[in-house]
C-alpha cells in the first residue's frame, strides 16, 4: 500500500460529505414494518408488526411466530429491531424462543440466531459492570463475565453444527478481546523474554480469529480487519494497527460507526504523534459532531496540553476550560455512562473537592469500563478523595492506590502516580524506610521529577534530625544523596519543553544541606527563592519615574518573608559583606512590620529580636561601634535578660576602654550570670588578655578558671577545653629544654594539650581551632610539618582569621617554601592586622631568608623595609630593633660577596652606612636592661661590623667605583660603536630604497612607452581599415546608401594543368566551395549567388599514414580571378598552420588526417597530411584584373591571421595587434579563399 498522509486517511480531499446524515447508521436497514404471513383457510393473509412502536412485552409476538412456523428470518428482523431500540434483553428473549421454535427443523437453521445471540451477549457485556456494584445483590446483577460466558456457550453450540460458518470467526475474535479486558495485564519481563501470560495469548487468539474472518472474506470484510487492528493495539504493536486502521478508511471512507480515525489518533498518539492524532480526532469529530470518543479524546489531548503549563501561568487557564467545558462535558452530556468520560470528569470534580460527585464517576468507571487503564484511574480517583480529606483513611487511600496500580499490571509496569501515592501514604505513617525504599524504585525507572523531590526531602529531613540530636553518626552519603536528588529537580525546571515550575522548598532544602560545607553554594539558593518570590509579588514592575532601580528593589524585598532575608543576611556576614548584610537585616525588620500587619499570628517580636542582634553583630564586624551599642542597648531596654546582648556590650566595652570601663563591664557581666556558659567563654578570652604571666601553670587564672567551668558546669564545654589546651600548649613552648629530662617534661605538656584538643574535637569535629592546636603541637614538638600544612590548609577554608594564615607562615618557613609563607603572612595582615607588628617581624624574618637563599638584594631591602615597619609601630620593643641591625648587617655581607656586576656603587654606599647604623644599634641593645640575646654576643657582632666588616666595604666601596668607571668607558665606547653600526645601515637601507625606487621608475617608464606604441598601432590599423572600408565600398547612384562595388566579369579562369573540379557544371567555382560568395552580380554567366553556397563538408579523422603520398612540398595556387567576384589570396605558413589547425580540431601535431566528406553529395575525400618542410606560395594573378590593383596593394601591407573557431563565420579574419611572421596576401574582401581549419597538403593540384 502506498504511503498516505494522515489527511488523505483522515478523508480529506476525497469529496465526502460532511453532513453525518450521509452516512448509514447502525440497524439502519431494519424496516419499519414487517408482514408476517398467517395460514388461513382459503387464502393467504399477514400481520403486520410495526418495529417502530414495538410491544413491551414481546410474548404475544413469540407466540404468533411459533404458531405460524414462522422462518428465522422473521424472528432475527423482530430482534434486531428491538436491539435498534436498545431492548437487548427482549431480543435476546426472542432469540432464544426462535432458537426452540427452530429446534425440529435443519440444524443449519439455527447458525443464524445463534450467531446474533452471540453478537447481543457480547454488546452486553459491553455494557455491564465489571464487578458487582456495592449494596447491590448479585443475584439481580449480571457482570460482565455471565454475559461472556454465555456469549461463548452460543458460539460453541454454533460451531458444532458449522465451524467454518463466516460470522462465528469475527464473534470469537471480538470474545476474545472482550475476554483479554477483563484479564490482569502481564507482569514485567527481563530483556529478550516472551510474553506468554494468559491476556496476552488471549489477544493473540483474537488476532488469529481476525484474521481467519478477513482471509474467509477474500479481505472485503472491514470488520475483521478492524477487530485485527484493535488486537494489535492491545498488543502494543501501534505502527501494525495504524496501517489496519488506515487500510479500512481507505476502502470505506464514508465509515462513521465504528470510526476508524478515532482507531488511528489512537495509534498516532502512542507513537508519538500528538498533534496528528489530534487532528484525527478532529476531523472524526467533523464528520460526526455526536461523537463522544471523539469528543473525550479530544479533551484529554488538551488536558495533557495543560499539564505543560504551571496552574499559575495564564496559558493555562484558557486550555483547560477548552479540555473540560467544549470537549468533556460535551462527551458527559451525550453518554452519562461513559467510563473514559467519567474518569476525566472525576478529576476536575476532586480539584473542586466535590467528594460525592468524585465517588459516583469513579465507581462508573470502575465498573462499566472493559479496558484495564480506565478502571485504573477510577480507583485512583477513589485513592486521592480519600487522601485528600481532612481525616484521611490511610488504610482505605493505601488499598486503593494500590488497586490502580494493579489494573496496570504491577510491579515496573504498574501506575506510576498511584505507586507515588503509596509513598506518600507510607510517609504520612511513618514508613519512611519503605517509602524511600519505594521512591527508589520508581526513580530508577522513570527519573520522576516528583519522586526525586519527595525522597530528596525525605533524605535531607534525616540529615536534619542527626544534627539536631547531636548524634555523631557520619550522614555524608545521605547529605551527597540528598543533594544529587535536589540538584537534579533544580536542573529539570531548565529544560524548556517540560515547562516544569520551580517548587522554593526544593531551594531552602539545598540551602539548609549546603550551608556548613559549602555557605555560597546556601546562599546561591536563598537568592533563587528571593528572585521567585518578588516575581510572584503582583506588582514587582518598577514605575517609569523610578530612577533607582536597586532602591525599588530593596522596597520589594520589604513585602517578602522575614525569615528569608535574615538568612541570606546571615550569609552575607559569613562571607564578610557587611554592608549587604546590613542592608538585608534593615530590610528585613522593615519587613517584620508588614508581616505581622497581614498575619497577627505571628511571633514578630521574636524575629525583630533576633534580626536586631543580627544587624548588631554586622555594624560590629563593619567597626562601626557606636551603632551597634545603639542597637544592643535597645533590645535591653525591651528584654533586659537578653545575656547575648549584655555579653556583646561588655566585648564592646573591652576594645574601646581596656583599663577602665571594660574590666567593670566584664564583671558585672560575670557576677549576673556566672552560669552561662557563653559569658565564662567570654571571661575566659577576657582572662587570657589581662592575667599575669606565671611559669607554674596551676596557678594560671585562666586554666583555674576553665577547670572550674569543666568541674562545676558542663564537663563537655568545648571552649574551655580548647583553653586548657591553648594554655598547656604555650607553657610547652615557654619550657626550658637543656636536659633530656626538661625535653621529657616538654613533651609531656605538648601530649597533654593534644589530649584536651582531642576531646574537644570528638565533641565536634569541625571544631577548627582544636585542630589548630593539635597542628601546632605537630609542628613544634614533633617537626611533622607535612601532616601540620595539610591540617592548616583545611582549617584555612573553615577559620577565616589571620591566627591561620600565620601559624601556615611558619610551617611554609620551615619548609624553606618561602614565597608560599610570604602569601600566608600578606593574607593574615588583610585580616584586620595590618598594624599587627609580630606579623611584620614574621615577614621580615622570611624576606631575610629568602635573600640569602636567593642572594637577593631586593629581598634584603623588603626585609628592612618590614622590619623597620614594625620597629615603627611598636618602638619600645627592642628585639625589632634588633631585627633592623641584624638585617643590616646581612645585607652588608651579601653585598660584599656579590660581584661587580650584579651590584651597584650606591647600594654598596647604603650598606656602609646601614652598617654604621648597625654597629651603634648593636652598641645600644648591649647596653640595655633586658637584651634579647647575650649582651657578650651583641657586643661581639658590634665588633666585627666595627672592625672586620667596615673595612671590607670600604674596599668594595673603592673597588665597585674602580669598576664602574672602567665600566663607563666601556659602555661608552660600544655604545658609540652600536650607534655608528646604526647609522650605516640606515644609509645602507636609504641606498636600497634609492635603488629600487629608481628601478619602478624606469619599469613605469618603459611601461608607457609601449602603451604610446600600441596606442600607434591601433591607429594606424584603424586607418588601414578606413581606408579597405573605402576601397571596398561606394555610394548607390539612385539611394545614396553605400553598398560594396561590383566586379567587372573579367575573361576565364585560369585552371592549374591538371586540376579535376568536381563543381565545373556550376561555373567551375569548385575551388570556392567552401568559402562565402560575396558578389551580388546577377549575370547569368556562371556568377555564384550569396545564398547558393556549397555544402559544408565533415572531416573524418584517420591515423597517421594512411592516405601518405610521396610529395615532400605543399603548394597552395590561387587564381586570381574568379568569375564575377575578386580572389582573395591567402599564404600562410603551412606547417604551423596544419598543425594549429588540427589541434583546433582535436587531432595532435599532423597525427591525424583530416577527410572533407560532402553531407548530401558525393565529393571526393581530400587527404590532408603534413610535410616536412615549407615552400613559397606562389601567387598567380590575372594580368586583367586591373581595377584591383590598387586595392589588393592597400590591403597586403596589414598583417591578419585567419580565425580556425567557426568554418561559417562570414568574417573569419582576427586582427592581431602585432606584426604577424606569417606573409599573408588578402584582397579587399576580407574573406578567406580556403578553410583555415583544413589545408591540402603534398598534392600541388589540390584545391583550397
Amino acid at each position: 500500500m502506498p504511503p498516505l498522509t494522515n489527511g488523505f486517511l483522515n478523508g480529506h480531499g476525497r469529496g465526502l460529505p460532511t453532513d453525518p446524515t450521509a452516512f448509514e447508521a447502525r440497524f439502519s436497514d431494519i424496516p419499519s414494518a414487517i408482514d408476517i404471513p398467517v395460514t388461513g383457510l382459503d387464502t393467504e393473509e399477514a400481520v403486520e408488526v410495526n418495529l417502530e412502536e414495538l410491544l413491551d412485552d414481546p410474548t404475544e409476538l413469540c407466540t404468533l411466530l411459533e404458531n405460524e412456523g414462522a422462518a428465522k428470518t422473521f424472528w432475527m428482523v423482530i430482534a434486531l429491531a428491538y436491539a435498534k431500540q436498545r431492548k437487548a434483553d427482549h431480543a435476546i428473549e426472542i432469540l432464544t424462543k426462535g432458537l426452540g421454535s427452530l429446534s425440529s427443523g435443519p440444524p443449519k437453521e439455527k447458525l443464524g440466531l445463534l450467531s446474533l445471540l452471540c453478537w447481543l451477549f457480547l454488546w452486553k457485556s459491553r455494557e455491564a459492570p465489571r464487578v458487582i456494584p456495592d449494596g447491590q445483590p448479585a443475584s439481580e446483577i449480571r457482570t460482565k463475565d455471565s454475559y461472556l460466558s454465555a456469549a461463548t456457550g452460543s458460539l460453541n453450540e454454533a460451531s458444532r453444527i458449522n465451524p467454518a460458518f463466516p460470522p462465528l470467526f469475527l464473534a470469537r475474535g471480538v470474545l476474545y478481546l472482550l475476554r483479554a479486558s477483563l484479564q490482569p495485564p502481564s507482569k514485567p519481563l527481563t530483556a529478550g523474554a516472551v510474553d506468554h501470560s494468559e491476556r496476552v495469548e488471549t489477544l493473540r487468539q483474537a488476532l488469529k480469529c481476525f484474521e481467519d474472518a478477513s482471509r474467509v472474506s477474500g479481505g472485503r470484510n472491514m470488520m475483521a480487519v478492524l477487530g485485527r487492528a484493535r488486537a494489535q493495539f492491545s498488543l502494543g504493536k501501534y505502527a501494525d494497527a495504524l496501517d489496519g486502521y488506515q487500510e479500512v478508511l481507505m476502502k470505506m471512507p464514508h465509515l462513521a460507526d465504528p470510526d476508524p480515525r478515532i482507531g488511528i489518533g489512537c495509534c498516532l498518539w502512542q507513537l508519538g504523534f500528538r498533534d496528528e492524532a489530534k487532528e484525527s480526532w478532529e476531523r472524526a469529530l467533523e464528520i460526526n459532531p455526536e461523537s463522544k470518543m471523539a469528543n473525550i479524546l479530544l479533551g484529554l489531548y488538551y488536558i495533557n496540553d495543560s499539564s505543560h503549563y504551571a496552574t499559575t501561568d495564564p496559558a493555562f487557564s484558557p486550555i483547560y476550560k477548552k479540555a473540560m467545558t467544549q470537549y468533556t462535558q460535551k462527551a458527559f452530556k451525550l453518554d452519562k455512562e461513559l467510563p473514559l468520560t467519567c474518569a476525566t470528569f472525576g478529576s476536575y470534580f476532586l480539584l473542586r473537592k466535590a467528594w460525592p460527585t468524585v465517588e459516583s464517576l469513579a465507581r462508573k468507571a470502575i465498573e462499566l469500563t472493559d479496558v484495564n487503564a480506565v478502571a485504573s484511574d477510577g480507583w485512583y480517583l477513589l485513592a486521592r478523595k480519600e487522601h485528600y480529606q481532612r481525616d484521611p483513611d490511610f488504610s482505605k487511600a493505601n488499598e486503593f492506590y494500590g488497586k490502580a496500580e494493579l489494573a496496570r499490571g504491577g510491579g515496573d509496569k504498574g501506575f506510576l502516580p498511584a505507586r507515588f501515592g503509596i509513598a506518600q501514604i507510607q510517609v504520612l505513617l511513618q514508613d519512611v524506610d519503605g517509602a524511600k525504599y519505594r521512591l527508589d524504585k520508581i526513580i530508577q525507572q522513570s527519573k520522576s521529577v516528583e519522586a526525586m523531590m519527595l525522597l530528596g526531602a525525605l533524605q535531607a529531613e534525616e540529615v536534619f534530625a542527626n544534627q539536631a540530636s547531636g548524634s555523631k553518626e557520619d550522614k555524608s552519603g545521605i547529605v551527597k544523596k540528598a543533594t544529587t536528588l535536589l540538584e537534579a529537580v533544580r536542573l529539570a525546571w531548565k529544560d524548556g519543553p517540560k515547562k516544569l515550575t520551580a517548587d522554593s522548598s526544593v531551594l531552602v532544602y539545598l540551602a539548609r544541606l549546603y550551608e556548613t560545607d559549602q555557605p555560597e553554594k546556601s546562599l546561591q539558593c536563598l537568592q533563587q527563592v528571593e528572585q521567585m518570590s518578588i516575581n510572584d509579588l503582583p506588582d514587582k514592575d518598577p514605575p517609569e519615574d523610578v530612577e533607582n532601580e536597586e532602591a525599588y528593589r530593596a522596597k520589594l524585598r520589604e513585602q517578602l518573608s522575614p525569615q528569608l532575608l535574615n538568612n541570606i543576611g546571615c550569609f552575607q556576614y559569613q562571607a564578610e559583606k557587611h554592608d549587604l548584610s546590613r542592608d538585608f537585616f534593615q530590610t528585613a525588620l522593615n519587613a517584620c512590620v508588614r508581616a505581622g500587619e497581614k498575619d497577627e499570628t505571628l511571633d514578630t517580636d521574636a524575629l525583630v529580636t533576633t534580626i536586631s542582634y543580627n544587624l548588631a553583630r554586622t555594624y560590629e564586624a563593619a567597626g562601626h561601634l557606636d551603632e551597634a551599642r545603639q542597637v544592643y542597648e535597645g533590645l535591653l531596654a525591651r528584654h533586659s535578660d537578653y545575656t547575648d546582648a549584655r555579653a556583646r556590650l561588655a566585648y564592646i566595652e573591652l576594645r574601646q576602654n581596656p583599663t577602665d570601663a571594660g574590666p567593670k563591664a566584664m564583671a558585672a557581666l560575670y557576677e549576673t550570670d556566672s552560669t552561662n556558659l557563653e559569658v565564662r567563654s567570654l571571661f575566659g578570652w577576657y582572662l587570657s588578655k589581662s592575667k599575669k604571666r606565671t611559669a607554674n601553670i596551676a596557678e594560671d587564672q585562666e586554666q583555674r578558671h576553665y577547670k572550674h567551668t569543666l568541674q562545676h558546669h558542663d564537663k563537655h564545654d568545648r571552649y574551655s577545653l580548647t583553653g586548657m589546651g591553648n594554655l598547656y600548649l604555650t607553657s610547652a613552648r615557654e619550657m626550658r629544654r637543656d636536659t633530656e629530662q626538661d625535653k621529657d617534661k616538654r613533651h609531656k605538656a605538648y601530649e597533654r594539650a593534644v589530649e584536651f584538643y582531642d576531646k574537644a574535637l570528638q565533641l565536634d569535629p569541625k571544631n577548627a581551632y582544636a585542630a589548630q592546636g593539635i597542628a601546632i603541637a605537630l609542628v613544634e614538638d614533633k617537626k611533622d610539618l607535612t601532616a601540620a600544612v595539610q591540617i592548616f590548609s583545611k582549617i584555612r577554608d573553615t577559620v577565616r582569621e589571620a591566627s591561620v594564615f600565620v601559624n601556615l607562615g611558619h610551617v611554609f618557613a620551615e619548609l624553606k617554601q618561602y614565597s608560599r609563607s610570604i602569601e600566608c603572612y600578606e593574607s593574615a595582615l588583610s585580616k584586620d592586622r595590618a598594624a599587627d607588628p609580630q606579623i611584620l617581624a614574621c615577614l621580615g624574618r622570611v624576606w631575610l631568608l629568602k635573600g640569602k637563599q636567593d642572594k637577593s638584594v631586593s629581598a634584603m631591602k623588603c626585609s628592612l623595609d618590614y622590619s623597620s615597619r614594625a620597629l615603627a609601630i611598636a618602638p619600645s620593643q627592642i628585639h625589632f630593633k634588633f631585627n633592623i641591625a641584624f638585617v643590616q648587617i646581612q645585607l652588608a655581607q651579601l653585598l660584599y660577596g656579590l660581584p661587580e656586576s650584579q651590584r651597584n656603587l650606591a647600594e654598596v654606599q647604603a650598606a656602609a652606612e646601614g652598617l654604621e647604623a648597625a654597629i651603634e644599634s648593636f652598641t645600644a641593645i648591649a647596653q640595655s636592661k633586658n637584651p634579647p640575646y647575650p649582651k657578650h654576643d651583641i657586643e661581639q657582632r658590634a665588633n666585627m661590623g666595627r672592625n672586620t666588616m667596615r673595612r671590607q666595604l670600604e674596599r668594595a666601596v673603592q673597588s665597585q667605583r674602580e669598576y664602574e668607571e672602567k665600566n663607563a668607558a666601556k659602555l661608552q665606547e660600544a655604545r658609540e660603536t652600536r650607534e655608528a653600526e646604526m647609522r650605516r645601515r640606515e644609509q645602507e637601507r636609504a641606498r636600497v630604497a634609492k635603488i629600487a625606487e629608481e628601478q619602478k621608475r624606469k619599469i613605469a617608464e618603459e611601461r608607457h612607452k609601449m602603451l604610446e606604441v600600441s596606442r600607434e598601432l591601433a591607429e594606424r590599423r584603424a586607418e588601414e581599415e578606413r581606408k579597405k572600408e573605402e576601397a571596398l565600398y561606394t555610394e548607390d547612384e539612385e539611394t545614396g546608401e553605400k553598398v560594396r562595388r561590383k566586379k567587372m566579369k573579367k575573361g576565364g579562369k585560369r585552371k592549374k594543368k591538371g586540376d579535376e573540379s568536381d563543381t565545373e557544371g556550376e561555373g567551375g567555382d569548385g575551388r570556392r566551395r567552401r568559402g562565402k560568395s560575396t558578389e551580388d552580380d546577377g549575370d547569368e554567366s556562371g556568377a555564384v549567388d550569396d545564398a547558393a553556397r556549397a555544402p559544408k563538408k565533415r572531416r573524418k579523422l584517420a591515423r597517421k599514414g594512411q592516405g601518405k603520398d610521396g610529395f615532400k612540398s605543399s603548394e597552395i595556387v590561387v587564381d586570381s580571378s574568379s568569375e564575377g567576384e575578386d580572389a582573395v589570396n591567402t599564404a600562410t605558413k603551412t606547417t604551423n598552420s596544419v598543425t594549429s589547425t588540427t589541434a583546433t580540431n582535436g587531432a595532435t601535431n599532423g597525427d591525424v588526417q583530416m577527410k572533407d566528406v560532402a553531407d548530401d553529395d558525393d565529393e571526393d575525400e581530400t587527404t590532408v597530411a603534413h610535410q616536412p618542410r615549407k615552400k613559397m606560395i606562389r601567387r598567380i594573378a590575372d594580368d586583367d584584373d586591373d581595377e584591383d590593383d590598387d586595392a589588393d596593394d592597400a590591403s597586403a601591407t596589414a598583417p591578419h591571421v585567419t580565425s580556425h573557431e567557426d568554418d561559417d563565420d562570414d568574417d573569419g579574419v582576427v586582427e592581431d595587434s602585432a606584426p604577424s611572421k606569417r606573409n599573408v596576401f588578402v584582397d579587399g574582401e576580407d574573406d578567406p579563399m580556403v578553410d583555415a581549419s583544413v589545408v591540402a597538403a603534398g598534392d600541388e593540384d589540390a584545391a583550397g
